[in-house]
């Protein structure tokens, strides 16, 4: 019998709808609990385990215990071995850093752990490259190489691994960043280290590329032209990224470079909103939505912006999604299309179509988005 880890962070992901960015500590997470934040982390898990049920019997789930896998498996249909001992009704790193030794030490044949580049960051200082892990995106930050695409891809390339199918294994990137500073609008991801993964292309994330300096003139060419086509009938939603930061620049806005901001007849009516803030702005009202990809993995939703919401894309429309990249940012794709993980499969499956992409003055493309 083979067998198989699962850690899940049960708070990964619980900051992003609420617009805070992380939910690293107890005091973050109790804020995200006041504003209204739900757990997603233990639905996404599921959706990799699901996939995996037709080979139940050829392996033995270990998993950490009550929220942090066991009951996930357990409502999945699966009869884990539990890891006991979590050290209070808030689980912490240290938690998610004892499972992995054990599991390390029960010589799994793979690692899954569910959250985001701080759980990743905790199964590296546990186990370092001892193990072969992959990541189940659930986090806010997922900036690291060590994730599938989406918890489906997980499900898909772990079946792939234990059939021996997908069998190269190479070294990931864990890269995590100061959640302080990230909700201070500054971004500065730090590298700690590398985990082995199963690798196939298709179903990994790639890791996380700045913008060059170079490319502030054709970001400025994008901000002209977006600007000179704005209909004052219209709230624009404006997404994070340095792409989008041009347009707020060019309008002489305030604007916060990580959230989410509205523009209306090019005036700010609001800064960095979470996902119940956004909806009251747009409801009833007509709205473009102004999207950038992040470079190098080309997530357009599902990572840093998870306000933005199937409900958010629902009241905005699939037709009212504009989406800007810099030539050089297209280029970095090597042809991979763009991607959206917004936790809703049908939201997804609607995106996954041909998307016009402006990349300069008055210049665009047709470009593919996938889930």
């Amino acid at each position: 019998m083979k067998k198989v880890g699962l850690i899940v962070n049960p708070i990964a992901g619980m900051g992003g709808r609420v617009g805070l960015k992380g939910t690293d500590g107890p005091d973050i997470l109790r804020k995200a609990l006041k504003l209204g934040a739900i757990p997603v982390a233990q639905v996404r898990t599921a959706e990799a385990l699901n996939l995996l049920l037709p080979l139940r019997d050829s392996f033995t789930l270990f998993t950490g215990a009550k929220k942090m896998g066991e009951e996930t498996a357990l409502r999945c249909g699966y009869v884990p071995r539990v890891i006991n001992g979590i050290s209070s009704s808030f689980t912490t790193a240290r938690d998610t850093q004892r499972i992995a030794r054990v599991m390390r030490d029960e010589e799994m044949n793979i690692l899954l752990f569910a959250g985001g580049d701080g759980t990743a960051r905790d199964v590296f200082s546990a186990i370092g490259d001892t193990a072969v892990v992959l990541g189940i995106p659930t986090g806010v930050k997922v900036h690291s190489a060590v994730f599938a695409r989406n918890p489906t891809a997980a499900g898909e390339l772990c079946a792939l691994y234990l059939r021996e199918q997908a069998k190269k294994v190479c070294d990931a990137e864990v890269m995590d960043i100061n959640e302080d500073d990230f909700r201070q609008g500054i971004l500065s991801a730090q590298l700690f280290g590398y985990l082995k993964i199963p690798y196939r292309s298709r179903y990994v994330q790639r890791l996380k590329s700045g913008s060059s300096p170079d490319e502030k003139y054709a970001q400025e060419a994008i901000a002209a032209s977006i600007v000179e086509s704005m209909d004052d009938a219209y709230h624009y939603v404006i997404g994070p990224g340095t792409t989008t930061r041009a347009i707020m620049e060019r309008l002489r806005l305030d604007y916060s470079l990580l959230g989410i901001d509205i523009i209306y007849q090019k005036k700010l009516v609001g800064k960095d909103l979470n996902e119940a803030q956004i909806l009251k702005q747009i409801r009833g009202r007509q709205n473009m939505l102004i999207l950038t990809p992040i470079g190098g993995q080309g997530y357009l939703l599902g990572r840093g912006n998870q306000q933005l919401s199937p409900e958010v894309i629902a009241v905005v429309g699939k037709a009212n999604i504009l989406i800007v990249a810099t030539p050089n940012k297209i280029h970095s794709l090597k042809g991979q299309p763009l991607l959206v993980d917004t936790g809703d499969q049908d939201t997804d499956r609607l995106l996954s179509d041909y998307f016009r992409v402006f990349t300069g003055y008055r210049d665009s493309i047709i470009y593919r988005v996938k889930h």
